[in-house]
């Protein structure tokens, strides 16, 4: 009773809303192809190997606008029911660069074709470099700029857990969750909490759908983030079954943000994608953000899953 109590009071702490500081979770338009950045429970793919990767380059022609490049690769082993993750997360805003390397391991409950729940853990370093010397002050050696370099390292670690069937998925997660009541104004990567309900329907004979609703929440601030997603199929004719073959998304933030998604499949084991943000707040840089991404699978024949689960040529399981 104890134990259950301690990993209880554990959960509701790594949940709550404790302490947190300014900086915010790298933004990727193209996430809801990819949960991982946010929840490592979400690697646990059965079927095939997956690589992902994409780039964010926001408020084009701005001088020093962030840009963001995302590298993820992961597999599962169906003896132990486990999945196994690699990542690469790098940002650079003016003269700070942040690298965020990490390792996955999640663990999946059930073979059933009907549900499964699985929780994941990340692990890694957040690294931060500044290069004051790349400052270009109006007042030549103004006193208030550090110009100076800087390197700051911490460990970092993420914590998910994700409930799929047949047509559901239910995410809950928490990113940087050592940064949980540090009180350091240096430590820079702050504590999210993210939660999300996803429908998915492949069942249409021309077109697959997935329509979700996210909620991200650090320190006292919160954004709803609400996504529309249709998968559109080609007839086969000789062939088995129908085959995807381009999507079109929309999602919409309380932010007052939009994303306007298209995507192709290249092949049937390769998707690219390309996303475009645009912000309707007041004073806010009126240039767009523009992301690429690119997804690849190496299906997996050897697993003893392979087979045992419907739709094999769709993605979205």
């Amino acid at each position: 009773m104890r134990r259950i109590i301690a990993i209880l009071f554990l959960i509701i702490n790594i949940f709550s809303g404790l302490n947190a500081l300014a900086q915010a979770d790298i933004s990727m338009a193209t996430h809801w192809y990819n949960r991982a950045n946010y929840n490592p429970a979400s690697i646990v793919r059965t079927e095939y190997i997956y690589l992902f990767s994409n780039i964010r380059q926001q408020w084009l022609g701005v001088e020093g606008a962030p840009r963001v490049f995302n590298v993820q690769a992961s597999g599962y082993i169906n003896s132990i029911h486990s999945a196994f993750g690699l990542s690469l997360v790098g940002e650079k805003i003016g003269v700070m660069q942040v690298y965020n390397p990490m390792v996955t391991y999640a663990y999946r409950i059930s073979n059933n074709m009907d549900w499964s729940l699985a929780m994941g853990l990340s692990a890694g370093v957040f690294s931060r470099l500044s290069n004051g010397s790349q400052f270009e002050a109006v007042t030549p050696v103004d006193p208030a700029i550090p110009y100076g370099k800087d390197i700051y390292q911490e460990p970092d670690a993420n914590l998910g857990f994700e409930f799929q069937s047949t047509y559901f998925i239910c995410s809950l997660s928490s990113t940087h969750i050592l940064s949980i009541n540090k009180s350091s104004s240096t430590f820079l990567n702050t504590n999210h909490r993210y939660g999300s309900l996803i429908y998915k329907n492949s069942d249409p004979e021309m077109f697959n759908y997935h329509v979700g609703v996210q909620f991200v929440n650090r320190n006292n601030l919160t954004v709803v983030e609400g996504n529309l997603n249709i998968r559109f199929k080609r007839i086969t004719l000789l062939q088995s079954g129908p085959r995807e073959s381009f999507d079109l998304g929309f999602t919409y933030r309380s932010s007052h943000q939009m994303t306007l998604l298209f995507a192709v499949n290249v092949t049937s084991n390769m998707r690219v994608g390309y996303a475009y943000d645009q912000s309707f707040n007041i004073g806010y840089n009126s240039n767009g953000t523009h992301e690429l991404m690119i997804e690849y699978r190496i299906p997996f024949r050897a697993a003893s899953t392979h087979g045992l689960f419907e739709n094999q040529e769709y993605w979205y399981h």
